[in-house]
């Protein structure tokens, strides 16, 4: 299975997501990019992540996305 990390990389490969705290503060992901990475994350995972769930809060660094993810089921 993809790890967040990968997923990141495989959608904004020139960026190191690991030391940021706001992807879209720090201007690495924008909400084009957030609509891929549920996309990818549905796909790696096997969920399907609400649009209620689809704020920026839930994609602001890795933490958060692996919050989500355990809402899902996943960890």
């Amino acid at each position: 299975m993809q790890t967040i990390e990968d997923i990141l990389k495989g959608i904004r490969p020139e960026f190191d997501f690991a030391p940021s705290n706001n992807f879209v503060d720090d201007g690495m992901l924008d909400s084009y990019d957030i609509v891929t990475l549920v996309s990818d994350l549905d796909k790696a995972y096997g969920i399907s992540i609400s649009g209620l769930d689809i704020v920026p809060e839930n994609f602001q660094n890795i933490a958060s996305i692996q919050k989500l993810l355990q809402k899902y089921g996943k960890s």
